[in-house]
């Protein structure tokens, strides 16, 4: 990562060849041993030199990009939850990733907190054999089907796909919405309830299996890579060997939605160093009046106010990290950080749009495409309200749910 430049800053006339402060302006970077800053700063060149110039022609035509994935295995982006690097070093890796482009940050995470961190957690000695070698490098692509068309915020009582046991066999029928990877994925963990004991648990189903079908949902105005689904499934049978033997009740799918919507708070931070990178960029050399636009005042300010909901948004995740380690982590610390920064992403994509201008609504100059990937962010993995209320009832002891 570029450190944050000392003394004075240069004026907007003489900043030519001069480089500019980065945007981790309290450089939380260095809060990593040396090892891992480097690293660090290999990955941020990478996916600033490599992935963010090449993505948005895919994100136009809502494509994935997968000649991508084997130099994002290469940096070992398809094991970051078991390469043992600090909780701090895979926030902010995540953070870049999200920093270049906020679908493959997703892919990323949902890969990394919710497929390969959950079957080395919960899956069995044959199921890490099989899945874990070929997840790591991404030579084979997961997917998390828990969301339903009916019930979204209220999946935990409301899940309707069903697991019947029959002799060796368990037999998967139900439908499942907005599943991430859903087309293109390999291996899928399904949640259903159990009609014997009324659980929800966890199933590893091979996305070939017959009954199994996925059609991408077309039309979305953000995360347009990242390719989600709707899946049907019509009496899928996998053998009693594929139930995830750490899955037997919801409470092991809630764990890994708390870990995952902290990732997804490193995520709101990261697209704003983005938001800020672009706006500041495009503030230095589009000249108006005579003059480059970062000379005026009404421009200045909201740069200003990017970079603090930035910088606040990682000094919150630079927190929740600390906690993971130290084992106090809990899902009203990842609720709060999940809504805070991804509200403050949104405010931040507001703001660099309305820098641009009419340049703003155009993908050619970047920030349209922040701004409705910000808009996805702001909802899944928990609503901006669901979050709310989680803390709420955190604060209060009182449920605001029923």
């Amino acid at each position: 990562m570029t450190p944050v430049l000392r003394g004075e800053s240069p004026s907007v006339e003489h900043v030519a060849g001069i480089p500019f402060p980065d945007a981790d302006l309290f450089s939380f970077a260095a809060l990593l041993p040396p090892a891992e800053r480097t690293r660090l700063a290999d990955l941020h060149a990478f996916l600033q030199e490599q992935v963010r110039p090449a993505v948005t022609p895919y994100w136009n035509r809502e494509e994935f990009p997968a000649h991508l994935l084997p130099a994002l295995a290469e940096r070992g982006l398809g094991e970051l939850e078991l390469s043992g690097a600090s909780r701090l070093f895979r926030g902010l890796a995540y953070a870049e990733v999200a920093r270049a482009d906020v679908s493959l940050s997703a892919l990323v995470g949902i890969h990394n907190e919710l497929i390969l961190g959950l079957i080395d957690a919960l899956g069995s000695p044959e199921q890490k054999a099989r899945w874990l070698p070929e997840l790591r490098c991404f030579r084979a692509l997961g997917a998390f089907a828990l969301t339903e068309p009916e019930h979204g915020s209220d999946i935990a009582g409301g899940l309707a796909t069903t697991a019947v046991r029959d002799g060796d066999e368990w037999v998967l029928t139900g439908t499942k919405r907005w599943i991430g990877a859903g087309t293109i994925a390999d291996v899928a963990i399904v949640w259903a309830r159990d009609t014997a004991d009324g659980q929800v648990k966890g199933f590893l189903v091979e996305t070939d299996r017959p009954g199994w079908s996925a059609s991408k949902i077309e039309h979305k105005i953000g995360l347009r890579i990242m390719q989600n689904a709707d899946i049907v499934l019509d009496e899928v049978r996998v053998p009693a060997a594929n139930a995830l033997p750490g899955a037997g009740s919801f409470a092991a799918a809630n764990k890994m939605l708390r870990n995952s919507r902290a990732w997804v708070g490193w995520q709101g931070a990261g697209v704003q160093l983005a938001i800020f990178d672009v706006a500041r960029a495009y503030a230095l050399d589009r000249r108006q009046f005579g003059r480059p636009l970062a000379k005026f005042q009404l421009v200045q300010e909201p740069l200003a106010r990017i970079l603090g909901n930035a910088t606040a948004s990682l000094g919150l995740m630079a927190q929740i990290a600390r906690l993971q380690e130290d084992g106090g982590f809990d899902m009203p610390h990842a609720a709060l950080a999940k809504a805070t920064t991804t509200s403050l992403a949104r405010e931040s994509a507001a703001l660099g749009r309305n820098i641009l201008g009419g340049n703003g609504i155009v993908t050619d100059h970047e920030m349209a495409k922040l701004f409705n990937d910000v808009e996805i962010l702001y909802t899944y993995e928990g609503t901006y309200e669901i979050n709310a209320l989680i803390v709420g009832r955190a604060v209060t002891g009182v449920s605001a749910f029923v």
